[in-house]
């Protein structure tokens, strides 16, 4: 399968599973307004509660699209201007993780190019991409946050 391919069915399971979680949001709410106008305190009580619950969901699902968005148009650019991380070339584990010696042995170098240009967004992105394929994804979060802040203000 094609890379193009691949990418294109990702985003339409995620564009499903966005829809489908509108669809349960409106659902849950729906039944709040019905528990809200039984009158009960007891099921207001619960009513009010499931409110809460699509409007917690809808912002986990707006701020983790916002953030994917932005983490594709960082790729995108750092891609262009041919500063990806390309890991095709080192070895690889049946499940297609890199091997924890290779991702730790480029994590090294990556941070040694950050710490070279510390004000490049590029290398902050490298470097969380580093983090992710060394297996520590709140460092990678938190670094690619950092990347994300970077570019917006240049």
């Amino acid at each position: 399968m094609t890379d193009g391919a691949r990418s294109l069915r990702i985003q339409l399971l995620i564009g499903f599973m966005c829809l489908a979680l509108v669809v349960y949001f409106l659902m849950l709410g729906r039944t709040a307004v019905v528990f809200i106008g039984s009158g009960e305190p007891a099921a207001i009580g619960l009513g009010v509660a499931l409110l809460v619950f699509p409007l917690i969901g809808v912002w986990v699902l707006f701020s983790t699209l916002r953030a994917g968005f932005a983490h594709q148009r960082l790729a995108r650019l750092a891609r262009e201007q041919g500063m990806d991380l390309d890991v095709s070339d080192l070895p690889h584990r049946p499940s297609g993780r890199v091997e924890r010696d290779a991702a730790d042995a480029l994590f090294v170098t990556v941070k040694g190019e950050l710490e070279a240009d510390p004000d490049n967004w590029v290398r902050w992105y490298r470097l969380a991409r580093a983090y992710d394929y060394a297996g520590d994804r709140s460092r990678a979060r938190e670094t690619m946050r950092t990347a994300v802040r970077m570019q917006e203000s240049r």
